[in-house]
């Protein structure tokens, strides 16, 4: 089944430090094996780049930008990235009023719109909490796959 990857999975896959790397790589190895159709958005590789690039002292992994770039690369080949176009935007902002969001929630609420228009039915995440308001689509965490 075509599945997003979230964000917070892409960049614990490369985190070896991270407690739960194995079962990350693990789901993201299963995803493979499946030959199950993998997407990121535009916003997720932005978020990517944004932590890879922060200092440590801010909560980043202080990377430098070839780095980020490598890794980028590595992601664009495991993954095929979306954009989002009118439609999804006609959904994301149908998502905030229906839901009531605010804040951060908005963000997640952007790639559930490209989801929604791409019908991509799954998302692997770190953060099903932040998944679970939305019924068209099922979040999955690593050790779920």
């Amino acid at each position: 089944m075509p599945c997003l990857i979230d964000t917070g999975v892409l960049l614990r896959a490369f985190d070896r430090s991270f407690a739960d790397y194995r079962s990350v790589r693990q789901a993201l190895r299963i995803l493979l094996r499946r030959h199950e159709p993998r997407f990121v958005t535009v916003q997720n590789l932005a978020e990517f780049w944004n932590v890879a690039t922060r200092p440590l002292n801010k909560n980043g992994y202080g990377l430098s930008a070839d780095q980020a770039n490598r890794r980028v690369r590595w992601i664009e080949r495991y993954c095929h990235v979306v954009t989002e176009d009118h439609r999804s935007f006609e959904i994301w902002k149908g998502l905030l009023v229906s839901h009531c969001l605010t804040g951060v929630a908005v963000h997640d609420a952007r790639l559930v719109s490209v989801m929604l228009a791409r019908h991509i039915p799954e998302i692997l995440t770190l953060n099903l909490r932040d998944f679970r308001r939305y019924g068209d689509i099922s979040a999955l965490a690593p050790d779920d796959l």
